[in-house]
Order: structure tokens, then sequence, then C-alpha cells
């Protein structure tokens, strides 16, 4: 058999292979536990230490708790992680809907920065008063309609208001005819020609007139506007009307006399009304 062996790791760990020996036992021996007798197929390991250890900060078992300070932060659950998320994104969608909050300020503060404009402001944008026609050829029967006729259009013109560079847009909205002897008609029709209507002249119209004497009159047709201005950032309406005078037209209104005669006025010209 083998003869007895010893190995010692101070301060951690003491392997003692043992042998079934009949020697008497060292007293150092017997102190570390190195007399005991086996059958030889037992391996005895035994330690011990003689410095203080440091326990370390990790836990050892399910009762340990973190410090106390502010050194140390758990990492979050998977729930508070959610949360956290949703936290984030609802902050994302209130900024988002805050930014489009002060911009639409900015905007709005951009457009006060504009005086309002009235449609007084905008009277010398309008277009210039239109030319009214009396049919036929701007002659007349007294007691017998005289159809008149102007014309006008939607319009935009551009120029500067306030110091801003401005776009007005002008639409026709109604007609007010003077006929040159007293009467008037306001209609929302710039009138029609008999042509266009399909009648016969000297039939009334809706902008028809009957003169009861004969003699040179002046009509005029003044076109009312509402209008709409653009100061670059959309157009926007203005309450009122302006309106726009027309220009005067002479016409001339004839009587007309009846009489039986043989022959016309090419046959006879001395025939009574030629």
């Amino acid at each position: 058999m083998p003869p007895f062996l010893t190995v010692a790791l101070i301060g951690s760990l003491l392997i003692v292979p043992t042998a079934n020996n009949d020697a008497p036992c060292p007293q150092w021996k017997e102190e570390i536990g190195g007399c005991v007798v086996n059958n030889g197929t037992e391996i005895i390991i035994d330690g011990s230490h003689d410095t203080e250890q440091n326990p370390g900060t990790s836990p050892i078992n399910n009762d340990w708790q973190p410090p106390l300070d502010d050194s140390w932060t758990p990492p979050p659950t998977p729930e508070e992680e959610l949360d956290e998320c949703l936290r984030e994104w609802d902050s994302y969608i209130r900024c988002y809907e805050a930014s489009k909050e002060v911009e639409g300020e900015e905007a709005e503060e951009e457009a006060r920065a504009i005086p309002a404009a009235t449609i007084t402001d905008l009277a010398r944008f309008a277009p210039a008063g239109s030319t009214v026609t009396g049919e036929p050829e701007n002659v007349g029967v007294a007691g017998l309609p005289t159809n008149f006729v102007t014309t006008a259009s939607a319009e935009t013109v551009t120029g500067e208001l306030f110091g801003f560079p401005v776009s007005v847009r002008f639409t026709p909205s109604a007609y007010d005819f003077s006929f040159g002897d007293g009467d008037t008609v306001t209609t929302t029709s710039a009138g029609t020609t008999w042509s266009d209507l399909g009648q016969a002249q000297f039939t009334p119209t809706d902008t028809s007139h009957t003169y009861r004497e004969r003699g040179t009159y002046t009509a005029r047709a003044d076109v009312r506007y509402t209008a709409e201005v653009d100061f670059g950032i959309g157009w926007f309406p203005i309450s009122g009307e302006v309106t726009s005078t027309g220009a005067a037209q002479e016409v001339r209104i004839f009587e007309a006399h009846t009489a039986l005669v043989a022959h016309t006025c090419a046959q006879a010209p001395a025939s009574p009304g030629c």
C-alpha cells in the first residue's frame, strides 16, 4: 500500500487521502482530522478560513432587498415598460397636437396682422361701369316697350391694400336700370335681346320700359357687385356690395300715328304720316 499522503490548502481547503495504517497518529494530524481510518476508497474534504469574508452584493436568498439609497434603480417590469411606452406615445400625440395648435395660432396671428377690409376699401378696385342699349338701336315708340340690355361679368383685379398685395374678385349681383324719365327698376338680369328671347320687337321683357311721351331720354344701367379678397392666404367674402355707375346712353322716343291711306309713303310721299 502506498505511503500516507496529506495535501493542505491553507485558509481554503484541506484534502486528506487516508489509508488503513497501524502507525500512531501524530498530534498535529489528529488536530486536522488526518488520522481517520477508512478502507482506502474514501477522500475526506474539509476546510477552514482564518480571515473575514466579503459577502458581496448579490442576493443569496429570497429575503434580499436592494439598498434604500438612489444609487440603484430596479429594472422595469414588462408591464411598466408597456405603461411607459403608452405614456410616451400619449405625450407624442399631445406634442403633435400642440404643434398643430401653435401653427394654427401663428396662421391666425398672420391673418390678424392684415387689417380687415370693408366694401368701402374695395370700391376703388371695382370694374368700370357698362353701357346700356335700348332696342331697337336706341330708338323707341311712345306707348310701346323699349328693351334695355347691358353687359357685365365676374372680374378679378389686383393691386395693393394696406401695404399688402391683394386680389379682388367682383361678381355681378344686381342691375339698377334708370330710364331717364324718373322710372327705375332693379333686376338680377343684365337683360336679353328680343332675338335671343325669340320675341317680336316692341314686346315686354324683364328689362323693358315703356315711355309715355316722345322725347330724348338719358338711360343708364348701374351694376352692383359682391366682392372677395385674397391677401395670399385664401379668398374671403366681404359684406356689402359695391356699385359701378354705368355710362349714359341717349334714347330717342317717337310718336306713332296711324292713318288709312291708299298708297305707301314710297308710292305717295305726300300722303298723311309720310
